[in-house]
């Protein structure tokens, strides 16, 4: 007999959660696009939606990191080499780029921020996966879908620059790809999807049910991209449709993941931060968010004088290759320390820690979460 939802639904926060931080978010993006008239938003994002969306989520949700990571003595001393040469390396990097040219550090960060977007919402769907048990031809199905969902309308944009929008800074992608690239590109988005819509009917009609969260996630991600990069005609469009869906899920599983370790007796003196529960988590992101955008526009942008005041420093080059990868390395460190930091295989206490898995003693054997809600953060600024 159909039936339209599975038995046994599978969910990584909860039912409530997950509608809101996937879904809910998706909504509210396209919500917000289509009163863009209504609230006098044309063209460039008002500083109103900048601070909302890009310092209080983008921005923040880079931040959150640090509940993984620097703020946990226990964890620091655990992989001392990870959390010095992440960091290191990112600056080095960045450093050496900006020293062949401005040009080609924006470029290269714009690209890594890309792959890490993409990879996040990869990372989410095969964590649905994961705990739904499906077979390895529905999981590379669903793999296909997502890729799709990113990558179609991101082709799309390279075939079709300049847009009105772009990445970090005018000209931070490669331009000169056909036009008919992009064209092909779309069409085989949406090939894909098609196969993908058509096994989830087939899943109705064998009796097996919609994992209802997995495919709002899908859809989601591609409403948001397609939306955000294809039809956007602004500024505004592209940065809200952007900013949600990935912040807003990555600040649910940080948050998760601190309170668990928090109920271990983690962070020490930052513990009062998660006693406050999560408006004391967003306050304390926010406030570091706000610190790093005084800076940026202080030292290099003095873009935002309403915001940050209108004096600050003008840089010479040499010392802006200095300052401007240093800036960007609370951001840089985000992508790669997430491609390390989820895997359970390496931290038996991870998945209890996210409600995931009942705590485990040190040493059981674990299998490893895949590629972290990862590798991608702000796509404006």
């Amino acid at each position: 007999m159909p039936r339209l939802f599975a038995p046994s639904q599978r969910w990584l926060f909860g039912r409530e959660t997950d509608l809101a931080v996937f879904a809910g978010t998706a909504l509210v993006s396209v919500a917000l696009v289509a009163m863009a008239p209504w609230l006098g938003v044309v063209g460039d994002t008002p500083p109103w939606a900048w601070v909302l969306l890009v310092v209080c989520v983008d921005v923040a949700h880079v931040w959150s990191t640090v509940f993984r990571t620097y703020l946990d003595g226990e964890e620091l001393l655990r992989r001392p080499a990870l959390y010095a040469i992440a960091p290191l390396a990112a600056y080095v990097t960045g450093v050496l780029a900006y020293l062949v040219s401005a040009g080609l550090f924006w470029r290269l960060f714009a690209y890594t921020a890309l792959f890490h977007f993409v990879r996040q919402q990869y990372g989410w769907v095969a964590l649905y996966a994961r705990k739904a048990r499906t077979s390895d031809a529905e999981r590379r199905l669903d793999a296909a879908a997502i890729y799709a969902a990113t990558l179609g309308p991101v082709v799309w944009w390279h075939a079709n620059l300049p847009r009105e929008f772009w990445w970090f800074v005018e000209n931070d992608f490669l331009s000169g790809l056909p036009g008919w690239v992009g064209t092909l590109a779309l069409w085989v988005h949406g090939g894909v999807l098609a196969v993908w819509a058509g096994f989830q009917v087939t899943r109705v009609f064998r009796g097996e049910g919609l994992q209802v969260g997995k495919v709002l996630l899908v859809l989601a991600t591609w409403v948001t991209w397609l939306g955000g990069i294809v039809l956007a005609r602004d500024d505004f469009a592209f940065t809200v449709m952007n900013v949600l869906l990935h912040g807003v899920p990555y600040f649910a599983l940080l948050f998760r993941y601190a309170r668990g370790r928090n109920a271990e007796g983690g962070y020490g003196a930052w513990a009062p931060l998660l006693r406050a529960g999560l408006p004391g988590f967003l306050l304390f992101l926010t406030a570091l968010a706000f610190a790093e955008e005084f800076l940026w526009d202080r030292l290099v942008w003095h873009d935002r004088p309403l915001l940050f005041g209108d004096s600050g420093f003008v840089l010479a080059p040499d010392v802006l290759a200095l300052v401007v990868p240093l800036l960007a390395l609370p951001q840089a460190t985000h992508y790669l320390l997430d491609a390390f930091i989820w895997k359970a295989g390496k931290d038996p206490a991870l998945l209890g820690r996210l409600g995931w898995r009942a705590p485990v003693r040190e040493g059981s054997p674990l299998g490893t979460l895949p590629p972290s809600p990862v590798a991608m953060a702000r796509p404006t600024d």
